[in-house]
């Protein structure tokens, strides 16, 4: 059993010295030996600045181009990284600073203000925080560079969103990332051409896993700060973007601003997560002759462990498609039939960072427990319907919040769509739409709740609408549908 690889960055310098490995939106580019030598010398910064192998260092950063330096370098050293959200306040970050036992804080100076709240409310001293600008380049390498990865060590900590408590720290070793780049290579294939768009944050699972494939395939990355559809769609257009990871809301996003164009021949496709996607989303896509690999995966499974297969895109629309080679699946219910996932594979975390009971409720015999409900047809792909702390029940009945959204989604008039559960004294619980109408015109409650009616069960049919200007999202754009009560409070006007 393989054990021990060369260092991943320092193979592709070997390999593809002269090639590019990461290029940014405006413009700046690193090849794989560029990367590799500024790697080394941030390495070296950080070592003379006390860090060791095994050292926790925090990084609070946008998709800059001293992301991926900062990631590898530390790489190089041995550190584990933990990697923090940049929407989060200075108390949330002081939780997990403290709650990971970070020595350093590695930051840009967008975030000076938050970093040094944070820091000081976590017993960070200052010199404990570095800046971008303050790295010194000197030294060409560390005295102690790691040449070799152990597939075992600990490689990230990042948090889960924590939507039912504080959130807890997924440990994912060098081996999990491994084998989820590998995996997606099996999946997708590989084509020489290749190049995959990251506008998701780098510091969640999902744009991270695509700085692994970038040094594990040895193929160039577009690296964009953020998302913004018209110039996703240029990028796509000029620089030879084969492939995309997304969610649901930038693919809608970018249907919209394409209008009747499409995309190039050589666009492979949209490798699209964050949830169930509306039907009529996939749809659109379809027409435009956009494939679209839906995934399932979560930051325990260092991303994606469940893909539709490129042959499969368009036959099976609306699943999630199938285990990714190295990964199991099963369903706590019977075939056909809606129960919790669980999954197994090398890509599944060894658990969360000091909770050993958190890790014990959602991991047995290596199986994980995901807290998602879905089935498999009789062909065993995968349809993922939601989140089981998201499920509303109504009078005995199951009610699935993405399902109403895929439904109001498909009317004309409306951009995007939050279902939500409130307390009923009669059922129990019902369901409550938040939308967000497009420009092209006033859209009424009574029109939506008549589209309702004539698409759904009356049980499963919202029993309030409120326009909203934007729905609660995270960094990836992923729905926060926890949050929407808090918009009900705001409108205020039906209870």
């Amino acid at each position: 059993m393989i054990t021990t690889i060369p260092h991943w960055l320092l193979k592709q310098a070997e390999l593809n010295p002269g090639e590019t490995a990461i290029e940014m939106d405006d413009g700046a580019t690193l090849s794989y030996q560029e990367l590799h030598e500024k790697s080394l010398q941030y390495a070296a910064y950080f070592e003379k600045s006390g860090v060791k192998k095994g050292d926790h260092v925090a990084v609070l950063s946008s998709n800059r181009i001293e992301m991926p330096i900062v990631i590898h370098s530390l790489s190089y050293i041995g550190a584990v990284i933990v990697l923090l959200n940049t929407r989060l306040t200075a108390k949330e970050l002081a939780f997990q600073l403290q709650d990971a036992e970070a020595a350093l804080m590695v930051t840009e100076p967008e975030f000076h203000s938050v970093a040094g709240d944070a820091a000081h409310r976590a017993g960070l001293s200052r010199e404990k925080i570095v800046e971008f600008r303050e790295i010194h380049l000197e030294e060409a390498q560390p005295t102690h560079m790691q040449t070799e990865i152990n597939l075992g060590d600990l490689f990230t900590i990042m948090y889960t969103s924590g939507t039912t408590g504080n959130p807890k720290g997924v440990q994912l070793t060098y081996g999990n990332h491994w084998a989820s780049a590998v995996s997606s290579a099996l999946n997708l294939s590989l084509s020489p051409s290749e190049k995959w768009l990251v506008c998701l944050p780098v510091f969640h699972v999902s744009g991270f896993s695509a700085l692994i494939k970038n040094v594990v395939y040895g193929m160039p990355i577009l690296l964009m700060k953020r998302f913004e559809e018209k110039a996703v769609i240029n990028n796509i257009r000029q620089t030879g973007v084969t492939m995309l990871s997304a969610v649901s809301v930038m693919l809608q996003r970018m249907m919209s601003e394409l209008g009747e164009q499409q995309l190039p021949d050589y666009f492979r496709g949209v490798l699209l997560g964050g949830g169930p996607a509306p039907k009529p989303l996939l749809e659109k896509a379809k027409d435009k002759k956009i494939p679209v690999f839906q995934t399932y995966g979560m930051t325990e499974t260092a991303s994606q462990i469940v893909t539709l297969n490129p042959k499969d895109a368009l036959r099976k629309l609306g699943s999630a498609g199938k285990p990714l080679s190295t990964a199991s699946l099963k369903i706590d219910a019977a075939m056909g039939e809606v129960g919790e996932i669980k999954v197994k594979g090398p890509m599944v975390t060894t658990g969360y960072y000091k909770r050993e009971e958190a890790t014990a409720e959602v991991m047995s015999d290596g199986w994980l427990a995901t807290g998602d409900l879905g089935y498999q047809d009789n062909e065993g792909f995968l349809h993922v319907v939601d989140r089981r702390k998201d499920l509303i029940i109504s009078g005995g009945e199951n009610i699935y919040p993405a399902e109403i959204e895929s439904v109001l989604s498909g009317m004309e008039g409306i951009r995007e769509a939050g279902v939500t559960g409130i307390k009923d004294k009669k059922w129990g619980q019902v369901p409550v739409a938040f939308i967000v109408s497009d420009t092209s015109g006033a859209i009424r409650e009574e029109d939506v709740l008549q589209f309702c009616n004539s698409e759904l069960a009356s049980y499963k049919c919202p029993k309030e609408i409120h326009f909203v200007d934007k729905l609660p999202r995270n960094a990836s754009n992923k729905l926060m549908r926890r949050e929407l009560l808090y918009l009900r409070k705001v409108d205020g006007d039906k209870g």
